[in-house]
């Protein structure tokens, strides 16, 4: 995807984490530009600047080495989860919840992209991860809707699935296309549009 930067590692990362990291960083970023057949396991190891060996050490197929970069986003978002989980009251959580969003979007972005190609994937991984993906980021997201449901925070007459759809709908603009001026900005304004309502009070 133009225009997309994969995340540098942090410094701090083990020494024994480095060439793994660095796979990931570079297979991530090759996948992105040139797609799942574009790619193939030779040319992530001549990025990286390991041998093929070396690269089939940590990962036993490109099918292997690409899930394992949907794997790394979708841990990006239990992260996300889990922080807003810890927060008190739906207002809280979901601000904690599109700001760290807002702050991880070249991520996100990557993921997406990422998310694009599993169809080539084979269909039983491919389904392995889609469960996944369902239980983690659709089942955390229910899951804190169905609690505020629970405490009346949320208003009757709609079910708590429902609210969640319209709460995705809002927040995908914020990590697709092209970046806003004032990311964070806009994120609290749609946030705010969402719980309080387009219309004077």
């Amino acid at each position: 995807m133009r225009g997309v930067t994969v995340p540098t590692p942090p410094t701090s990362a083990p020494p024994t984490d480095t060439t793994r990291v660095r796979i990931g960083q570079e297979a991530a970023r090759l996948f992105v530009a040139s797609g799942y057949h574009g790619v193939s396991m030779r040319e992530v190891a001549e990025a990286v600047g390991v041998t093929k060996p070396a690269l089939y050490h940590h990962y036993a197929d490109k099918e292997a080495l690409f899930l394992a970069m949907l794997d790394g986003a979708l841990a990006g978002l239990a992260r996300l989860i889990a922080h807003a989980s810890a927060q008190s009251g739906l207002s809280a959580q979901l601000n904690t919840l599109v700001s760290e969003l807002v702050d991880s979007a070249p991520e996100q972005r990557v993921g997406l992209q990422l998310a694009s190609e599993l169809r080539h994937v084979s269909a039983a991984r491919r389904q392995a991860f889609e469960n996944e993906y369902r239980q983690v980021w659709m089942g955390g997201l229910s899951a804190l809707f169905e609690a505020a449901s629970a405490r009346g925070e949320l208003r009757t007459d709609l079910p708590p699935q429902m609210l969640t759809r319209a709460f995705l709908a809002i927040i995908y603009p914020l990590v697709t296309g092209t970046p806003p001026a004032d990311p964070q900005g806009t994120a609290r304004a749609l946030l705010s549009v969402y719980l309080d309502g387009a219309c004077p009070r």
